[in-house]
């Protein structure tokens, strides 16, 4: 997939969109799970508070005494993490836990207790509950601070983090294949509408079905709309150049006979000037007709017999004058079959195997082979061939093998457009007959066998 695809952008949106999803689900949950234990933590703390407000007495020195003392053994223990203190006018009380140190001074409400998280004794992070009491009528205020190390608890937070967003992130991978289903899913029908569209390009006659998800239905419509004119333009085109063609055999006609007059009144010369004119003429209004044949024939399907078309072919070339004089050999299994019409095949075999016939000294040698999944059809000759120059520009699409001026001309020219409408390939090189070998091949073409 590059940049540009469709399918590309619609999986990384939909990965950046659930991946940000997942982010923001991460950071609250985290978020409300945070509270949800530093909550719990100050509620756990605050009961331990009241239970040192529920011994708190002032003596008459205004010194802070507790009892009893909280029963809960971690403040019994040196540096346990859990530490109570009680500071009055006279004084201070403590549990044993904080042994030397104390817990930091901080302000204290009398109308609730307030919560903290600060830095402790023996170099801990506490969460620390605080609140101004009146333990007795004699309106002596004293600050009670209970303290818990919040050190296991951030840990465990931590974790929580950690293990949320891995989990979450397995959960982004498996959206993510699932948004790739989605998203194939719901090309697919573009790609029986690409599948549909390369049968158009090779059939004018050819239409998008009405198979398609109704959002695309419009576009499928107009291109068949579309379609439509391109054929009805096609078929005007091709009737106005056949119309045209045939409309000029009459008027050469006349010219050639013409020209047999003035041979006979002696102006060889100028008769031979007239019948080459003729000869080119006509040659151009046959390579006319064989392009609007080509375009007919574009998209045609059929099953062709090449041994009876080469057959029926030599039967009628080898009376002709060039063929007369020639050896054809026909190597070609009679149960190989080609996917294109005979007239087709005939049109352009006969094209080749006339131009072989023109130019060879001899031989005109015809074979069908299958060339791995392909088949190949080959004509062959042993005259003068072309040139490695004449060859290239014949096979350049837009050149007109005429123009290399070797006599191969509109034959060959009228097998290439045949061959680009048919979707043949078409190949020419030297033959080891020593001259000019034109080669036809169609892929994946399936050889059937009596």
């Amino acid at each position: 997939m590059t940049r540009t695809s469709l399918r590309l952008r619609l999986l990384l949106g939909a990965a950046v969109a659930i991946f940000i999803a997942l982010a923001l689900a991460w950071a609250g949950i985290s978020l409300l799970i945070h509270d949800y234990i530093e909550r719990r933590e100050v509620a756990q703390l605050t009961a331990l508070a009241e239970q040192v407000v529920a011994g708190l007495s002032i003596d008459s020195a205004g010194k802070p005494v507790i009892d009893p003392a909280p029963a809960d053994p971690a403040f019994q223990s040196l540096a346990s993490g859990v530490y109570w203190q009680v500071a009055g006018p006279g004084g201070t009380a403590q549990s044993p836990s904080l042994w030397d140190q104390s817990l930091p001074d901080r302000p204290a409400k009398t109308d609730g207790w307030s919560s903290a998280t600060v830095a402790g004794p023996f170099d801990k992070q506490l969460t620390l509950v605080s609140r101004r009491v009146q333990p007795d009528v004699r309106a002596v205020d004293a600050i009670v601070r209970v303290g818990a190390n919040d050190q296991e608890m951030r840990e465990a937070l931590r974790e929580f983090d950690t293990r949320l967003a891995l989990s979450l992130g397995l959960l982004w991978l498996v959206l993510s294949l699932a948004a790739y289903a989605q998203v194939s899913l719901g090309l697919r029908p573009l790609d029986r509408l690409r599948h549909e569209l390369d049968r158009l390009r090779r059939s004018p006659a050819a239409r998008l079905s009405g198979r398609h998800p109704q959002e695309i239905l419009p576009l499928t419509e107009a291109i068949n709309a579309m379609a439509a004119a391109r054929e009805a333009d096609l078929g005007r085109a091709r009737r106005r150049a056949a119309d045209l063609a045939h409309s000029l055999k009459t008027p050469l006609a006349v010219v050639a006979a013409q020209s047999r007059r003035a041979r006979e009144a002696g102006a060889d010369a100028a008769a031979d000037g007239i019948d080459r004119a003729v000869e080119a003429a006509g040659a151009a209004l046959e390579a006319e007709l064989a392009r609007s044949r080509a375009a007919a024939a574009r998209g045609a399907s059929g099953e062709a017999n090449p041994q009876q078309v080469a057959e029926g072919l030599v039967a009628v070339i080898e009376r002709t004058e060039h063929g007369e004089a020639v050896i054809f050999t026909v190597d070609i299994d009679p149960a190989l079959r080609l996917p294109i019409e005979d007239s087709d095949l005939a049109e352009m075999l006969g094209a080749l195997v006339e131009n072989a016939a023109r130019h060879a000294r001899r031989q005109v040698r015809i074979a069908g082979r299958r060339d791995g999944e392909d088949v190949v059809l080959a004509v062959e000759d042993d005259g003068p061939g072309m040139t490695e120059e004449a060859v290239a520009r014949a096979t350049q699409r837009g050149v007109r093998i005429d123009e290399t001026g070797n006599g191969h001309g509109f034959g060959l020219a009228i097998v290439r457009d045949l061959a680009e409408a048919t979707e043949t390939g078409f190949r020419l090189g030297r033959s080891p007959l020593g001259g000019l070998a034109a080669e036809l091949r169609w892929a994946g073409a399936e050889a059937d066998r009596a």
